[in-house]
């Protein structure tokens, strides 16, 4: 299975919006533009909403067959490890494999040594085309060698049991994005020689960059810097495929994608010189879309969004805690349930909606809802019914957001 250039990942936490998240795909398409649509969904999330894998598989299905698309598209087991995999191997052909709590831990030291003496041809001076010349020592490799050799090889171990099951018949990716630091381009081309070592072919890998990747809301940091980095990285990226014999259709992915406004132009001018593909990632950013859809609709759907809000302000520590790492609240800055509780639909849907320049956004109450997804969880078939009563406006919204504030700026000039 091999995936196409450009592809696009997109998160439906509660699986109604496969239909409109696709429609998005279908006017890309439209205007010439190619994506392969990706749906999907973490374990963690699967269990904070009470469904199993399949049903990820089924949406995806059913908006493939209610819209007609003929072309490829893929199910994303995201974020799994081996301990959760097996439910997700028979519904799923994506895999996002990660190693996150590996990174940093130390490989066997005669694993270490082999990985030196492997590349020993590479101590010197090392050309990446398009990012520099760079200075590598067996110190060097060991160092790489011992931050990211022993996540590679559970990468290997999962990748492998997928494998056993389904053959060659997915697609791979490594995530190496929670870490502390970013990767400098030469740590990036070792630790594609470690993923090929493996045996893993990946087809796409999640770095780690400069800055900060909050849910739902824009990126934080030098975009200049992201920009060399992410150059840098493609750079990288096109030299290991011919060193190591990796897939030839190997490409960056970006976690968290959805929503990072300030850098897509840098993507897109990176993409459009060198001709390589990208995987976005998206996940929540399709969750509050829903929630303003049910505000604009008024009535029973904006009671909902109201205590949604009111909820998840209750329960912010519970409810950050995972996050911590990924979101930026200032509780200073959040109305109280009381303030939010007098809105009118434009004025909830003016300061959840993503537009920066009305002056109404507020983007520390996004952030609450972003991880607040487990408070409408909990409501059950109220929510869902207001799904269903409101799926004009939700999908409305859903539709707008991916089409015109991400697939836009990312794919077309």
């Amino acid at each position: 299975m091999k995936i196409e250039k450009y592809s696009f990942g997109m998160g439906d936490r509660f699986y109604h919006q496969g239909k409109a998240q696709l429609q998005a795909i279908v006017m890309a398409k439209e205007a010439g533009i190619d994506i392969a649509p990706v749906w999907n969904k973490s374990n963690r999330e699967h269990q904070i909403v009470g469904t199993e894998p399949q049903s990820l598989r089924d949406e995806a299905d059913a908006a493939v067959a209610a819209l007609g698309w003929r072309d490829p598209y893929y199910v994303d087991a995201d974020h799994i490890t081996l301990a959760t995999v097996d439910p997700f191997i028979d519904c799923s052909d994506f895999f996002t494999l990660d190693v996150g709590d590996d990174i940093g831990e130390r490989a066997a030291d005669e694993d270490l040594a082999a990985f030196v003496e492997k590349h020993a041809r590479f101590i010197g001076t090392l050309d990446i085309p398009g990012a520099g010349s760079f200075e590598v020592s067996a110190k060097t490799l060991e160092a790489y060698a011992a931050t990211y050799l022993k996540a590679v090889q559970t990468a290997g171990r999962v990748y492998r049991h997928i494998a056993a099951r389904r053959g060659n018949d997915f697609v791979p990716e490594v995530s190496m994005d929670e870490t502390m630091n970013p990767q400098t381009p030469l740590e990036m081309f070792f630790i594609l020689a470690m993923i090929a070592d493996e045996g893993i072919p990946a087809q796409t890998i999640a770095p780690k960059f400069t800055g900060r990747f909050n849910k739902g809301v824009d990126y934080v940091g030098d975009v200049a810097q992201f920009e060399k980095e992410f150059n840098d990285d493609l750079a990288a990226i096109a030299l290991a495929i011919e060193e190591f014999g990796l897939p030839g259709n190997l490409k960056m992915s970006i976690h968290s994608g959805s929503d990072k406004f300030s850098i897509y132009g840098p993507i897109a001018k990176a993409l459009k010189r060198s001709g390589a593909g990208i995987h976005v990632k998206t996940a929540g950013t399709t969750w509050l879309e829903e929630i303003i859809g049910l505000a604009e609709g008024g009535g029973e759907g904006l009671n909902i969004a109201k205590e949604v809000y009111a909820k998840a302000l209750a329960k912010i520590d519970a409810l950050s805690e995972p996050y911590a790492t990924v979101i930026d609240i200032d509780r200073s800055k959040l109305p109280s349930a009381g303030e939010v509780n007098g809105w009118t639909s434009e004025q909830y849907a003016d300061a959840l909606r993503h537009v920066q320049s009305n002056p109404a956004y507020n983007l520390h109450l996004r952030q609450l809802l972003h991880v607040g997804f487990k408070v409408a969880a909990q409501m059950g078939d109220r929510y869902y019914d207001a799904l269903k009563t409101y799926e004009e406006d939700v999908a409305r919204n859903v539709t707008t957001n991916l089409w015109e504030r991400h697939i836009q700026p990312l794919f077309l000039d």
